[in-house]
């Protein structure tokens, strides 16, 4: 490898990985938020998304109704703790678990899309939130005690 590819490398290296979880989790918390959005009016799911629903989502096992509400409150709970950084891992277990959900059930050749989310909410499963976060304050203030074991009494 040539000498600017190198040290291109090397600068790329230095980016720092709370900026990229920052990143992550504002741009995946966006586009649940505005998906969200689009399934409210004021504090009640619409009746054009309980229609979509009931037409072109027909998701297995779930009722209509109760996978409209759920999608709701979800694509506004998940991302609202991603933004504030709070309970960061779980959130983008749902909302990864979600976006398979889309992805086999209602739009199975968005792939590259849901591919796309799905590297977002791994970033945050793997790597956490990072230090600008709730989850990382709440951990600085409260660390984890070592789990105390008793001796074998046999």
């Amino acid at each position: 490898m040539c000498r600017p590819a190198r040290r291109l490398c090397a600068l790329a290296a230095r980016f720092p990985a709370d900026i990229l979880a920052l990143m992550a989790r504002l741009s995946i918390a966006g586009v649940f938020w505005r998906s969200g959005q689009t399934k409210v009016d004021g504090f009640h799911v619409t009746d054009a998304a309980l229609y979509l629903f009931e037409t072109d989502y027909r998701l297995p096992v779930l009722s209509p109704w109760l996978a409209a509400h759920l999608a709701a409150v979800s694509e506004h709970l998940f991302p609202a703790l991603l933004v504030a950084g709070l309970l960061s891992r779980l959130s983008a277990l749902a909302l990864l678990a979600m976006t398979l959900v889309i992805e086999v059930f209602v739009y199975p050749d968005a792939w590259p899309v849901h591919g796309t989310w799905a590297v977002c909410l791994l970033v945050i499963l793997s790597g956490g939130p990072g230090r600008f976060s709730l989850d990382a304050l709440l951990a600085r203030r409260c660390p984890a005690r070592p789990v105390e074991t008793t001796p074998d009494s046999g």
